[in-house]
């Protein structure tokens, strides 16, 4: 029989009238005063009621004590069976719990904070240590290598017709070409260091974020290398979490992002010192007023030495 059909049931006389019984019980275990009237009373079942009373404590507004109670077959004793804090048809319900991770959205992250990475991350994979063999089929494998030896015996000397001719393979034109260098102007050194001063000051080592974060980038995952000189010192931050998102960051610029946050160890703060040689200790050369004498200064003895 379905619950519906259960509580559209009449309610048990003697439980219907069991209304002080539940109060009672609901006032022992609410603080004194926010048990307010009876809201009704439903049948759960034969022999079986729970009445509702309004409760009037703060911040529980729409909410209801419900208190259950029950009868024995052939008993004329209505004893408890659970008293709840239940919320009502309009009650007042806190938001649906949401994971910190599904909450997270890019530009939370403060100076500070860490951002744990998950081992299973699909936005990670492992580096190449060099101490495995490579893939069978990556471009440096042995495989690999016998392979291209084997197509380019077959390719022909001639250029395609259907494409353009391109600059002659190991020309200088061929290899500015690769290089990114075949146009008009490129970035002179004035040019690099410039964009390097504003790049660091933006997301350099200096910054509050990479003060207080747990590593630098030049050891982060996300960090997607960049070519050309600036390479040396400056990288694309690919971590959608993290403030610099997009942006080129310095290799010493860090963030709570970091790729191996939650498996980097707390670095140990160095102790307090022992003595500190910073402050001065201002002493008299004889006792105090309180001790019946006045106390002389150093230049008061000073003058004296030089009288005598």
């Amino acid at each position: 029989m379905s619950a519906a059909t259960t509580r559209s049931r009449t309610p048990d006389r003697l439980c219907a009238e069991a209304v002080d019984l539940a109060r009672s019980a609901a006032e022992e275990a609410a603080a004194p005063g926010v048990v307010g009237e009876h809201a009704g009373l439903v049948s759960e079942g034969d022999r079986v009621a729970t009445h509702y009373f309004e409760c009037k404590e703060l911040g529980y507004r729409g909410w209801r004590w419900a208190v259950t109670v029950a009868r024995a077959s052939r008993a004329k004793i209505v004893t408890l069976d659970e008293v709840v804090l239940l919320p009502g048809p309009d009650a007042l319900l806190a938001p649906e719990w949401v994971p910190w991770s599904e909450r997270l959205r890019p530009g939370d992250m403060g100076p500070g904070d860490l951002l744990p990475t998950d081992a299973e991350d699909l936005r990670l994979e492992p580096g190449f240590s060099g101490e495995d063999e490579p893939a069978p089929n990556a471009a440096v494998s042995h495989d690999m290598a016998e392979l291209v030896e084997a197509e380019d015996a077959e390719v022909t000397a001639g250029v395609p017709a259907n494409l353009p001719i391109a600059p002659m393979r190991g020309s200088i034109a061929a290899v500015a070409e690769e290089l990114g260098m075949r146009r008009a102007r490129i970035l002179s050194r004035y040019g690099l260091h410039s964009a390097a001063d504003r790049w660091e000051e933006t997301y350099g080592p200096k910054t509050a974020m990479a003060q207080a974060a747990p590593a630098s980038c030049v050891s982060c995952g996300f960090l997607s290398p960049i070519g050309g000189s600036l390479g040396q010192a400056f990288g694309v931050c690919a971590n959608e979490f993290s403030p610099a998102d997009g942006r080129v960051v310095s290799l010493s610029y860090g963030c709570g992002g970091h790729s191996e946050a939650a498996v980097m160890p707390t670095p140990p703060r160095p102790a307090p010192p022992v003595i500190d040689e910073t402050r001065v200790d201002h002493f008299p050369l004889r006792p105090s007023p309180d001790s019946g004498s006045v106390p002389v200064t150093a230049d008061e003895t000073s003058a004296e030495l030089g009288h005598s």
